[in-house]
This record gives structure tokens, C-alpha cells and sequence, in this order.
């Protein structure tokens, strides 16, 4: 299709086979979200509501997408999509004292404006960000063809946000997996303030989709049928041969980009051309020159969605505003753990006569054990199907599980932590295995932003876990080698497990996978293969939270994690130093009674961590232990780290950076204070 085409048919409305009933249904479904709309201006004007982002001029797209999608299938929209929400009947009150930030809104006073979702509407609401929404829905259209459903979901994005790198991470693999995606662009003109002149070259969008090797189709978005009706049939296509198709839909904005934005950067002339393309006005112009509408059934129309719109305001005035209790507010960050059935092992493993296994053989037991335990758990990451991981954790894994549970993905980590949380959102479970830790980078903001937030938001949980090789002494230099941990660490929402051990890396991996939380799962690369220890055949689990001493002393404690456990074994033996030893095993949440014990019953403390010294755990634990175990030391605290510099490549250098060679001193200094 050309523009000119799609311009021609802004105004020209085909009636098909729709019914009288069917026309005037859809002209309160689409005028409904324009009064309230011109009720939040009138409110913002005087001054009773601070802030709003209109939709003025593009409803027909949210009411005719929605429309045409079945009551069970998602839809992920924008902050311009109001008519998403109206019209999947969402009650205006409760929307309203969302808005406002009212206890009764959809997120408790927690979020903004259209930053929420209700699992009952089949809602997935976006964050700032704009992009990320876009491998949710991969997801959840993933989750939908797994289960062969045959449905559809529907994701919105606007022109802008197609810079950004989620749009094309998830379009690809949305075209890879021939996933049952509609991506509607809403190509309105502008990003905020900024033209399509800069924003990029193409003619169009639908020219994109051929380099994803997917359909693209251009919709006159002012059109409230031609809207619908395309949608419907690209909808009901994708339920029957799944795949992604890109949805154009040509509009414009008729205000800012928000209220206090203006419109000053806009040529007036483009205000009175689209102006004269309204799909409100449009539309009723058409029902009412063809008979469907009359003055006074439009009139009738107009004022009983005022008068409901009035209703809801008076009371959702009054709603509470929220109140900030500390207990409520933590213990909504995370989802209520959900016992399934997994054996908590609290003896010595050494006790139990378990076999001998290697760390790596015993995170595989783990993993594949929770693929039995789990029949919808569903492992992605960078060739971890038929090659089976870098490191070779999943080797055979498709052979036993096969090709839909264990996906090799493009290397896009933003959209496949998308999709993971597109199939918790489904009800389902997934992992996705960084090839190394310091690639996280690339997914940081699903992380922090969508997966940590998610159940506080709108009480939605991401039961996803992501794993990660970390760690340096293999000689693998700045960008293999990072301990960054304390990324997650400070971040509300995650969970953070770091084993140092074989019989700990399996039952804290089943436990990550029990959690109904995300868990970032920290796995050392160089004790892969170099650590051995007693591991239990049967599937079983170590709790969060609960730190393990693993040798007994009086003189010192060394408290720890991953590596470090080993090098504070090792420098007691080599001392003979009376050490304590404790292992830490989980980051978040933090077993701080254990900590508290060791530093009460030695009264001296090292913090010992591979991460670097400025900002890594050792700060936090020092603050933690003077602030409640004061008057218990009897010398300063002392913290052995790495050295303030990225990872070096060469051996030696490594050996400089990391705290091994300096721990030894730094235990018999404290020692003898």
C-alpha cells in the first residue's frame, strides 16, 4: 500500500457485513475514551490533576485493535492507548484512582498513569523505557504456541521507540520463532518533539518488515473499521499459521507529547489537515449521513458516558490516598514463596554418603531435575540446545527434553529476558542462561526495571531465573572475568544466590526454580570443574536466607561467598588461625542473623569478596555489622576485595587484582590487634 492510498482512506468508511448494532457499539466504544480524555483536560486545567498523556486523535487504534482480539488474548499498551483499557472494560473509576495514585488503583499508588496490568483484562502495561514491552509479548505469544492455543497478542509501539534496540531484538526473534505477534507502530509523526526527518530514512515502516522477513501492512490508523477489520483478519490469520506480522497504523497526535510539552514545535498546518481526519468526528459524521446514528440517539449516547464518567469521579475523589507502611510496602516486592514439594536437606551432604560430583555435573542434575519437576519450564539462551552451552551445562538437554523446552536464541539478551517474563506472565517458568555475566549488560533494563518491579507494581510475578558464569582467574580479561553481583544486589525485587559449592549449587538452583521471584544465580566459571564435593542423587533444596558456617573458630570471622570461600579455607590451613568461616550462599535475601552470631562470638571481622572493593558487598556488611554489633568488636572491621580496575587480561595482572594474594597479611594483622 502507498501513503496515498492509506490518506484516501482516513475518511472513506466501508460498511462490509457489520450490523447496525455492530456500528453504533463501536461508535461509544470509540467515543468513550475521547470524553474522558476532554474530562482530564478540563480537570488538568484546573489544577485537580498534574499530569496527562493524550491520545486525542489516534483512539481508533487502541478501540479497533482491541476489538478485534478474543477476550483471552494480551494486549501490551502505550500511554496514549487509553481506548485499550475503556474498551477491554476496565471501570473508569478504578482507572481514574490509579491516575491519581490512589490506594484503590490497579498499583496501589506505586506507579503512573498506564504503568500497571491486570491479569484479569489480559493487560501488560509498559514502562518508560518504551521497548521492553515488545519481548513480553515474544513471551507471551511463545507461551501461546507451546501450549498450541492459537491465539494472537497485540503489542504497541510508536514511531520513536523503533530506534530503540528492543523493537528490533524482538521483532527478530519474533520472526525466528514464528511467534503470533501483531507489532502495531503507531506512526503518529513525531518522537516527543523530534520528526520522522530524524528519527530515520525509510519511507515507512512496513518497509522493515522485509528485512525481518515478515509481512509488514499500512492501516489508515484514523479509521476506526478499516482499523478493526484489518485487524481482525491479520489476527485471526496468526491464530491459524503463527507468526509475526508488523502493523502500520498511519495517525496523529492532536496534543503534546504530555500536557506541559506543547505543541509549539508542531506546524499549525499539520493540526488543521489531521484535524480534518478525526476519527471521532469521522466516524459519526459517516453513522449519522447513512442513518445508523440519529442527533438523538447521539446526544443519548454523549450523555449517559458523562454521566458515568461524573459518577466515578465523585467517588474516586474520595478514594484513600495510600498510606506507607514499611511492612506492607517490602513485602510486596516480592511474590509469597510457593511450596511445591522439593526436600529442604539441612544435614551434612558428607553424612549422607552422596556421591562425589563436580560443580558443573551437579548444577546439570539440578537444572534437569527441575525440568521434570517443572513440565512448563522452558531454558533459553546463546547455543545452549544442540551445543549445548559454552559450558556445556546443558549438553543433551535437547535429546531429553526436546527443542521447545530448551531454545537457542539470537543474541539479543534484552528480548529473551522479555520473553521470559512474557511466560511467567502465562503462568509459566523460565531460564535464560547468560553466556557469561558481563553480558548482562545488554538486558539490564528488563532486569531492574521490568522483572525487579513487576509484582510491586501490579502484583504480577516473574518467575524466571537468569543464570550467570561469572568470575575472573581463567585468564579471560575485562569483558568474561566481572563479579557483578552487586548490580542485582541494590536493585528491590531480585533475588541473588551465589554457591561456592557443588552440593549448594544444586539445591539453591532448585530452589531459584521453586521461587515464584526472579533470581539472578551467580555460577563461579573457574570452580566449574576444579571443585568437587558430596551431592545427593535425589532432587532437593537449600532455602534462601540461610547462610552455612562452614568451619568454627574463635578468633576471627571471615564472612564470604563463591570463591572466597575456598581462599578462607585455605589461608586458615595455611595460618592456623582460629577462622570462622561463614558462606554467605545467598546475597538476597541476606542471612543476617548468621552474620550478626559469628561477628558476636569472634569480635573480629574480615569481609572477604572477589567483587571489587568501592561499592562491593563487603561496604554494605560493614555498615550492617557496626551499626548492630558495635560494642561486640574487638578491632576494626576489615575488607579484603579486588582492586578498583577492571579485569586484567594477563595472568599476573589478574593474580595482582584479585584479593587472594593480599588475604593472607590482612589475617594476621587482625589477628593480632
Amino acid at each position: 500500500m502507498t501513503a496515498s492510498t492509506t490518506e484516501d482512506r482516513q475518511l472513506r468508511f466501508e460498511r462490509g457485513a457489520h450490523d447496525d448494532a455492530f456500528l453504533l457499539d463501536t461508535y461509544a466504544k470509540l467515543l468513550y475514551p475521547r470524553i474522558i480524555e476532554e474530562k482530564m483536560l478540563s480537570l488538568l486545567r484546573q489544577g485537580r490533576i498534574s499530569k496527562w498523556f493524550s491520545g486525542i486523535g489516534q483512539e481508533a487504534i487502541a478501540v479497533g485493535a482491541t476489538m478485534a482480539l478474543r477476550e483471552n488474548e494480551y494486549i501490551l499498551p502505550m500511554h496514549r492507548n487509553l481506548g485499550v483499557f475503556t474498551t477491554r472494560g476496565m471501570p473508569f473509576r478504578k482507572l481514574f484512582a490509579q491516575w491519581q495514585g490512589k490506594a484503590t488503583g490497579y498499583s496501589k499508588g506505586r506507579e503512573r498513569s498506564f504503568h500497571f496490568g491486570s491479569q484479569e483484562h489480559r493487560v501488560v502495561g509498559m514502562i518508560s523505557h518504551l521497548g521492553p514491552q515488545m519481548g513480553i509479548a515474544d513471551g507471551i505469544a511463545l507461551a501461546h504456541k507451546l501450549k498450541k492455543e492459537n491465539r494472537c497478542t497485540v503489542v504497541f509501539t510508536g514511531d520513536g521507540a523503533t530506534s530503540e534496540g528492543d523493537f528490533h531484538e524482538s521483532m527478530n526473534v519474533a520472526a525466528v520463532w514464528d511467534l503470533p505477534v501483531l507489532f502495531v507502530i503507531e506512526n503518529n509523526g513525531y518522537g516527543l518533539s523530534t520528526p520522522s526527518s530524524e528519527q530515520f530514512r525509510m519511507k515507512s515502516f512496513v518497509d522493515k518488515a522485509v528485512g525481518y522477513g515478515i509481512e509488514g501492512v499500512q492501516v489508515a490508523g484514523n479509521n476506526i473499521l478499516e482499523v478493526y477489520g484489518t485487524m481482525a483478519r491479520l489476527a485471526d490469520s496468526v491464530r491459524e499459521n503463527p507468526r509475526p506480522i508488523l502493523v502500520e497504523c498511519m495517525t496523529f497526535r492532536m496534543r503534546g507529547h504530555e500536557e506541559a510539552s506543547g505543541t509549539k514545535y508542531v506546524p499549525r498546518e499539520l493540526f488543521e489537515e489531521w484535524g480534518r481526519k478525526d476519527p471521532v468526528a469521522n466516524y459519526e459524521a459517516w453513522l449519522l449521513k447513512h442513518g445508523v446514528l440519529s442527533i438523538a440517539k447521539r446526544d443519548e449516547v454523549r450523555a449517559r458516558l458523562k454521566e458515568g464518567i461524573e459518577e466515578d469521579l465523585k467517588h474516586a475523589f474520595e478514594e484513600p490516598e495510600p498510606v506507607p507502611v514499611k511492612e506492607q510496602e517490602e513485602g510486596d516486592v516480592y511474590a509469597p514463596a510457593r511450596p511445591v514439594g522439593t526436600t529442604a536437606l539441612a544435614v551434612d551432604p558428607g553424612a549422607t554418603g552422596a556421591p562425589e560430583k563436580r560443580m558443573i555435573d551437579a548444577i546439570q542434575e539440578g537444572l534437569a531435575q527441575s525440568m521434570e519437576r517443572h513440565p512448563h519450564l522452558v531454558l533459553m539462551g546463546q547455543d545452549i540446545a544442540e551445543y549445548g552451552g559454552a559450558f556445556k551445562i546443558t549438553e543433551g538437554f535437547v535429546e531429553r527434553f526436546g527443542k521447545d523446552r530448551v531454545r537457542n536464541t539470537p543474541l539479543c539478551e534484552s528480548a529473551i529476558l522479555g520473553a521470559a517474563l512474557g511466560l511467567s506472565i502465562k503462568g509459566m517458568k523460565a531460564m535464560m542462561e547468560m553466556q557469561f555475566a558481563d553480558f548482562v549488560s545488554e538486558g539490564i533494563t528488563q532486569i531492574c526495571n521490568n522483572l525487579a518491579k513487576m509484582h510491586y507494581r501490579w502484583g504480577q510475578n516473574a518467575d524466571v531465573v537468569v543464570r550467570m558464569p561469572t568470575g575472573a582467574g581463567v585468564g579471560a580479561g575485562p569483558f568474561h572475568s566481572q563479579s557483578n553481583e552487586m548490580w542485582f544486589v541494590k536493585t528491590p525485587g531480585l533475588k541473588v544466590a551465589y554457591p561456592s559449592n557443588p552440593y549448594d549449587a544444586k539445591g539453591l538452583l532448585m530452589a531459584a526454580f521453586d521461587d515464584p521471584n526472579p533470581v539472578m544465580f551467580f555460577e563461579h566459571k573457574a570452580m566449574y570443574r576444579s571443585i568437587s564435593g558430596p551431592v545427593p542423587g535425589q532432587p532437593y533444596a537449600i532455602p534462601f536466607g540461610k547462610a552455612r558456617v562452614v568451619r568454627d573458630g574463635s578468633a576471627l570471622s571471615i564472612i564470604t561467598y563463591g570463591m572466597g570461600v575456598h581462599w578462607a579455607t585455605a589461608v586458615q590451613k595455611e595460618t592456623g588461625t582460629d577462622i570462622e568461616v561463614v558462606d554467605l550462599r545467598t546475597l538476597v535475601p541476606l542471612d543476617v542473623e548468621t552474620i550478626l552470631a559469628s561477628v558476636r562470638k569472634t569480635g573480629k571481622v574480615l569481609l572477604l569478596h572477589e567483587d571489587t572493593l568501592t561499592a562491593g558487598l563487603g561496604g554494605e556488611l560493614a555498615a550492617l555489622i557496626a551499626e548492630h554489633a558495635f560494642e561486640h568488636l574487638d578491632a576494626p572491621i576489615v575488607r579484603v576485595a579486588s582492586w578498583d580496575t577492571p579485569v586484567p587480561f594477563a595472568v599476573p595482572l589478574e593474580q595482582g587484582f584479585l584479593p587472594r594474594e593480599r588475604l593472607k597479611a590482612a589475617v594476621e594483622r587482625l589477628a593480632r590487634y
